[in-house]
């Protein structure tokens, strides 16, 4: 079987933490995907409002949801980033999504669309969704390196505008919606990465 006859697997990762409202609209959603080789992983960042019950009720009823937790007592400086390699570890698929919770209008065959994108020589994706339409936008690239360098560039010259000086370290902040990664590569992209609460990057300019 080559490439692209081979259906690839993914698992979404998503952190919450006081999400109880955003799992309740669109962990379904995600959890009704009609692509079949796939797992869900939701990181509970010490939630204090009904995320983990709702989150308890849901992995009774679907088996393809695994949750774990992020005690309190954990005050590193980046926990969405610590959240975020929890659920890498315990992800058992070919391919990791960093979703985000709040993200709505994702339609029950993204999975089925991104399989597309997944079967193709690539290590990374970047995924943006039209919050009107629906429509998602990815930019793809062939190794994390690259990815790196590219995106640095852009925030450097970003930077220099700004004149705030150079960051070393990428910085998610502005509009993609979710990334996709090969597992082999999830933890090397997440030491390039500094992951906000929203999941999202700096765009090439």
């Amino acid at each position: 079987m080559n490439m692209s006859e081979k259906k690839p697997s993914f698992s979404i990762v998503i952190a919450v933490r006081d999400q109880a409202e955003d799992l309740s609209a669109n962990l379904p959603i995600l959890l009704g995907q009609t692509y079949d080789n796939y797992e869900m992983i939701v990181v509970d960042e010490s939630s204090t409002d009904d995320s983990g019950d709702f989150l308890k009720q849901q992995k009774a009823e679907n088996d393809r949801l695994y949750t774990t937790f992020l005690p309190t007592y954990q005050f590193q400086r980046n926990r969405r980033r610590l959240a975020y390699s929890i659920g890498v570890k315990a992800s058992k698929k070919e391919w990791i999504i960093f979703a985000d919770i709040t993200t709505p209008s994702i339609s029950e065959q993204w999975l089925e669309e991104l399989s597309e994108f997944a079967c193709q020589p690539w290590t990374l994706l970047l995924g943006f969704v039209n919050k009107k339409t629906g429509d998602v936008r990815l930019k793809t690239y062939e190794d994390i390196e690259k990815a790196r360098q590219i995106i640095t560039k852009a925030e450097r010259r970003r930077e220099n505008e700004n004149h705030h000086g150079w960051i070393q370290h990428l910085q998610l902040g502005t509009n993609y919606d979710f990334i996709v990664v090969r597992a082999d590569q999830a933890h090397e992209l997440l030491r390039f990465f500094m992951v906000s609460p929203k999941l999202q990057v700096p765009k090439e300019h």
